[in-house]
């Protein structure tokens, strides 16, 4: 259990992205709206830090639950040679001084044989893994910063330069660095560095012995799929359409073939460079499957994620093929998914069995590919295998049309530098 900083108080405005309100036309919420407390109790978060092992989290859900507290959220980052952090964001504790709450934690872990092994040792266990990734590190004075491209919730993306190549760099904040982040950042840079595919983004370097983590990989200059489809209202060809899917239908085929699921799969985390190439990236929360194939805890984006994980149920790498389904269904409407829903909402809809509507205009067997994709049985979704072989089949006889014509006027669409993600 994390004795440093382990607990701490959350400012109420954070509660504004777990909020219910009511949306014009979302009817199904009303029931859960009026159940919620005039007044926002207070927060805590309660990370343990374990060795990675069957039925941890629900074990550590139950010792919370005996201690009254109520999960409001629960998520899991877990390093590929088995280092477990288990995060959880509780309500029950009334007040902001945790010590005794802590005091609790460690007694009643103590007590119980399953969790005798719970320890603080999380930071040689960084420690450990900042030593493998010591083969990535590079000459730093090499690197040169120029603007700033994107922020997100703990890191900042910046372009540069090294060695004169045109590079993305991505900074852990300063303010965000604990042991979640470090162990989420770190565990980054072990899959960029394991992989080598033409549609996953290239890695180049790492620093994480000084001040300032940071990661350095290939810069595209058409920034995310998200931005190119949603902030200019694009309606996309189809042969457009079906080469960006099978790029990114590759790239996951390679990363499951090496036993590593993506777990937030959506169209921020895809890239687009030259030649209309697309490339996967943001690993921060990947990870590679275990023997047993099954992860628990939600992890990912409500908008994209797929219902066994916003259920807390056991998944595998077909979660990562019901979030290609979403992005799939963006490519062919050019929207965003569940829009007029925030992402709660949206969550609460596919646990409820509901879908996105296809247009009627979409081609048919990409209609029927993104609904077995997002299928409520994850054992019926294809692997992305099948998948690429589908999407080929598609294309083929529009290339050939094409080709037949004398001319590729419709895909040579240009693709303008957006914000990277």
């Amino acid at each position: 259990m994390n004795s440093n900083g382990g607990l701490k108080g959350f400012d109420e405005r954070l509660m504004e992205d777990l909020s219910l309100g009511r949306r014009k036309g979302v009817d199904d919420f009303e029931a859960i709206s009026a159940r919620r407390d005039t007044e926002i109790p207070l927060l805590h978060e309660i990370i343990f830090s374990s060795n990675d092992k069957p039925k941890l989290l629900s074990q550590l859900s139950t010792l919370l639950s005996d201690l009254g507290l109520n999960i409001r959220e629960a998520h899991v980052f877990s390093t590929t040679d088995g280092l477990c952090l288990d995060v959880f964001v509780v309500d029950g504790w009334e007040t902001e001084e945790t010590d005794g709450l802590l005091q609790q934690l460690k007694e009643t872990a103590k007590r119980n044989p399953s969790l005798s092994n719970l320890t603080s040792s999380a930071s040689e266990r960084i420690s450990e893994l900042q030593e493998k990734i010591g083969e990535s590190e590079f000459d730093r004075d090499l690197l040169q910063i120029e603007e700033k491209i994107a922020s997100g919730s703990s890191g900042d993306l910046y372009r540069g330069t090294y060695l004169d190549v045109d590079v993305a760099i991505k900074y852990l904040r300063a303010e965000h660095v604990n042991d979640n982040s470090k162990v989420e950042f770190l565990q980054e840079i072990m899959i960029l560095r394991s992989v080598n595919h033409e549609n996953v983004v290239r890695f180049y370097g790492a620093c994480t012995k000084q001040r300032k983590y940071l990661i350095v990989t290939e810069y595209m200059a058409g920034g995310n799929l998200y931005d190119f489809l949603h902030k200019h209202n694009k309606t996309l060809e189809l042969s457009f359409i079906l080469r960006i899917a099978i790029g990114i239908s590759k790239g996951m085929d390679y990363l499951h073939q090496n036993n590593i699921i993506h777990r937030d799969l959506k169209s921020a985390n895809l890239l687009i460079g030259d030649g209309q190439v697309v490339k996967i990236a943001d690993f921060g929360v990947s990870r590679q499957r275990s023997q047993e194939g099954d992860m628990t805890a939600e992890t990912g984006t409500y908008r994209w994620m797929a219902p066994e994980v916003i259920n807390h149920k056991p998944y595998d790498h077909k979660a990562d093929v019901f979030s290609f389904a979403i992005v799939l269904w963006e490519l062919v409407t050019s929207k965003v998914p569940y829009e007029n829903l925030t992402p709660l909402q949206a969550a609460l809809s596919v646990r409820q069995g509901l879908r996105l509507v296809i247009p009627s205009g979409v081609h048919p067997r990409i209609s029927k590919l993104i609904q077995r994709c997002w299928g409520e049985n994850p054992n019926t979704r294809p692997v992305f295998s099948e998948i690429t072989a589908e999407l080929e089949d598609i294309l083929q006889p529009i290339q050939a049309a094409s080709s037949s014509k004398g001319g590729h006027r419709h895909t040579k669409q240009k693709i303008q530098m957006k914000t990277q993600r």
